[in-house]
């Protein structure tokens, strides 16, 4: 059991969920004081130990299946011995439709285990699994058992609104059930370390923002205000921290001359809080729009961090966007640039030459060493004057230059990027695919 918790451990810390090795003692301590044999009992022991975030449970129920599987029943071989036919999912069905109606979660487990025995085997596939999801789905017509609701309510709306919203809560508690029984008997084959790598999302934090589906997406815009307030209480900490200052020698020399040379009194050079002025210019060409705009949302979340903040949009063409923050919810803002923002003069792919020279020419004046200027985008220029002179010029009058490329590295001056080119005259170009990368960037500039 121990070496299979190290194991479980390696696991979710390859999924990006942090356990320490406090953590992971803690939880061998636990199992002193839990009944193995008690599933759940044993699930929340290691929850409680092992998980700081409620964010990171998710990743740690799914691997817990894996690592921790129950054993195979005896009657799993009976049950794949002979071809289903339509009158055993019929009655399959009803078994089903009455555990969920009397609301028992225990039974409606047993039959998702059940369902991958019956309905989920196939024989012969390429991928060299045996079990899958989709045949038990096609052999069960989940959505005929709200029917058969309406069916047994006689219309009374109260008691059949209450039934179906328990059947649909329990369907999705069936769904998760053959999955998690598919990962498991997949898991007996293969190994867990084999689907894990297959099946666990990655954490929010972790999610590359340039492929992120939309769920995804959804559920970083519902983070970005605890997120925001998050990293100001860690920026006011590191602020708080820092305000002593540097040794000044030369004071506390000349302080300690009265003294014969003896050191009485430590002067410090106390350190001026710097908010930087912020000029964000963000390429929301289709190829980067999701991770500008996520980056423009965090960063008007953190506005207070900075003394003013003005953002700029561009594919081919570059238009201030800074009025539709002043009055409206940020998410509602960066939803409106598309309708609003100017940022096509020609076509519709990025010509950041073009948008850089067109910004230093409007608001280059406005540029002071109080500046710091964000760059967000690919540095892919389809092959068009790169203008790199323009962000030379930029870095002469600001006080920081830093370009922030939601590519891999890897991909730098590959195709048409020409990534070196621009950041040659930056203080810095860097990777930034993830929330994660982000966060830590932007604890950079504060």
């Amino acid at each position: 059991m121990i070496g299979q918790v190290l194991t479980f451990t390696a696991a979710l810390r390859r999924a990006g969920v942090p356990v320490g090795t406090s953590e992971n003692l803690d939880a061998l301590r636990s199992l002193e004081h839990v009944d193995l044999q008690e599933r759940e009992t044993f699930r929340a022991a290691l929850a409680a130990t092992m998980i700081k975030s409620d964010a990171h449970r998710p990743t740690f129920d799914v691997l817990f299946d894996l690592y921790f599987a129950p054993l195979a029943s005896a009657d799993e071989a009976e049950q794949e011995r002979s071809e289903p036919s339509a009158d055993d999912a019929e009655r399959f069905l009803g078994e089903l439709f009455g555990a969920m109606a009397g609301g028992d979660g225990r039974a409606v487990d047993e039959l998702a285990r059940r369902a991958i025995g019956t309905f989920g085997r196939v024989e012969n596939s390429p991928s060299g699994s045996m079990y899958f999801q989709y045949p038990v789905l096609r052999a069960l017509d989940l959505d005929a058992l709200l029917s058969r609701v309406d069916e047994e309510t006689d219309g009374r709306s109260v008691e059949r609104q209450l039934k179906r919203d328990r059947i649909v809560e329990a369907i999705g508690r069936f769904r998760a059930g053959v999955a998690r029984e598919v990962g498991r008997r997949v898991a007996d084959r293969k190994g867990p370390d084999h689907v894990a790598r297959h099946t666990v999302r990655a954490l929010p934090q972790d999610v590359d923002l340039l492929t992120a589906m939309s769920a995804d997406i959804s559920e970083l815009r519902r983070a970005v205000r605890p997120l925001a307030r998050k990293l100001a209480a860690r920026v006011a900490m590191k602020r708080k921290r820092a305000h002593g200052g540097r040794l000044d020698v030369r004071r506390t020399v000349r302080h300690s001359l009265s003294t014969g040379g003896v050191l009485m009194d430590v002067h410090l050079r106390k350190r001026v809080p710097h908010r930087p002025e912020l000029f964000i210019l963000c390429d929301v060409s289709d190829s980067v729009a999701r991770f500008a705009r996520f980056s423009l949302m965090l960063v008007h979340a953190l506005s207070a961090q900075f003394t003013k903040v003005r953002s700029f949009v561009f594919v081919d063409t570059i238009d201030e966007v800074t009025r539709l923050f002043d009055h409206e919810d940020f998410m509602t803002a960066v939803d409106r640039i598309n309708d609003e923002a100017d940022v096509v003069w020609l076509d519709r792919h990025s010509d950041y030459g073009v948008s850089l020279e067109r910004f230093l020419e409007r608001y280059g004046r406005e540029i002071t060493p109080r500046s710091t200027i964000l760059i967000l985008g690919d540095a892919r220029n389809n092959n068009r004057i790169s203008n790199a002179w323009v962000v030379k010029e930029l870095r002469s009058r600001a006080r920081k230059v830093y370009w922030l490329n939601p590519e891999a590295r890897s991909f730098w001056d590959t195709g048409d990027s020409i990534a070196s080119e621009y950041a040659r005259y930056t203080d810095a170009m860097v990777e930034v695919r993830s929330v994660k990368q982000l966060e830590r960037f932007i604890e950079r500039i504060l």
